[in-house]
């Protein structure tokens, strides 16, 4: 006999299949062989131990503070370790407990999600002269066929902008913004681009999301995150998706030392009253961004895409931006114009972690490492 140890990733389904387990058997086995890791906060002292015994109960297990059986803390952390399976079994024994037991049973159940499977590529266009990478900005004519030339390559998804929104940029009014976009949305709209891709803006204003609304998008990638209601008004009105984003602060001052006592946390509330202020306008198609950059320091945004599935129990889609950042640059110092390589690095793990939308600079390339990545997943031995 001899022993190969599997990667984790591994398709369980098809791996199965291959030993000639029958598919009842291979549906079962399937939650056996997902493995969670799960952090609980605040946990009361009771629950944990209630919690502690149940888990082991199934075959999973939790790790407590030292002090909980002494009960000298009110609440601590602690962390459940679980395969699938266990978790199914262990959400069914805790609706019958007490303190808080029943709500982390129900909660639980968000999850146990799948990690995304179809990876879409949002191509950035900037119609500004101030966007923090030169190559993404286009005018007239040649953003046409920069245009084309990303859905050529293999974008479903296509981002225009008029303002910058890198760090220490200054807002503009709607009205110059709009005249920054028009003739891009006008002549996507005359060559009916929409058809071949998807179009998205990348504005906070009423004015401009309305004019490219009309004219064939059907995106609003906001990075307020619906702060203004009018915008909510016209994405509801067309019936459009808008991409919620996460930033700490404006652009002007975002990067001025922020500080959060727990980003996941953090984002996690934020995104929970945004989406719940999206509904309230009737807006049910929704993309989360967790907002790479925008008001965080290397660790927090390291530790945003380290743990990006977690977001992914709300439901919705994921999008992740870091192509070029400066992210990019705290780890190993290089030009924007050097960052292309760092950029594959943080979107194939964001993909690892749950998103199925990459905002790129750079859509060949990353159609590349896509196809490549997704072909080393695809072998099971």
């Amino acid at each position: 006999m001899k022993i190969i140890k599997l990667d984790n990733t591994t398709d369980k389904k098809k791996l199965f299949e291959i030993i000639g387990v029958t598919n009842e058997g291979a549906k079962i086995l399937e939650d056996k062989a997902e493995a969670h890791l799960i952090y609980l906060k605040d946990i009361k002292n009771p629950a944990a131990i209630i919690l502690k015994q149940e888990a082991l109960s199934v075959g999973a297990d939790l790790a407590v503070h030292r002090d909980v059986i002494l009960c000298k803390n009110e609440v601590s952390d602690a962390v459940l370790i679980a395969t699938t399976k266990q978790l199914k079994l262990l959400s069914k024994k805790c609706l019958a407990q007490p303190f808080g037991l029943r709500q982390f049973a129900n909660d639980l159940k968000e999850f146990l999600y799948d990690i995304p499977k179809e990876i879409k590529l949002m191509g950035v266009i900037n119609a500004n002269d101030d966007s923090f990478f030169s190559g993404s900005r286009f005018k007239g004519n040649s953003a046409l066929s920069r245009i084309e030339k990303f859905i050529s390559e293999g974008a479903s998804i296509i981002d225009i902008g008029g303002v910058s929104s890198r760090p220490g940029s200054e807002a503009v009014s709607e009205e110059e913004e709009l005249s920054r976009i028009k003739p891009i949305v006008d002549a996507i709209s005359e060559a009916k681009l929409y058809e071949k891709a998807e179009f998205s803006l990348d504005s906070y204003s009423p004015l401009c999301c309305e004019y490219a609304l009309s004219r064939g998008f059907s995106i609003i990638n906001d990075i307020t995150a619906l702060e203004n209601d009018e915008v909510a008004k016209v994405v509801s009105k067309y019936g459009a998706t808008v991409v919620l984003m996460h930033k700490k602060g404006t652009p002007k001052d975002m990067q001025k030392s922020p500080s959060y006592e727990n980003v996941l946390d953090e984002v996690d509330e934020f995104f929970q009253s945004r989406i719940q202020k999206a509904k309230s306008f009737g807006i049910e198609k929704i993309v989360l961004d967790v907002g790479i950059g925008f008001g965080k320091t290397l660790e927090h945004n390291l530790s945003l895409i380290k743990h990006h599935r977690h977001f992914l129990h709300f439901g919705y889609p994921l999008l992740v931006g870091a192509s070029r950042k400066s992210v990019i640059d705290m780890i190993s110092p290089s030009s924007v114009e050097d960052r292309l390589s760092g950029t594959l690095a943080i979107h194939l793990r964001a993909v690892q972690n749950g998103a199925s939308i990459l905002r790129v600079h750079d859509v060949k390339e990353h159609m590349q490492a896509l196809r490549v990545s997704q072909k080393i997943d695809e072998v099971i031995l």
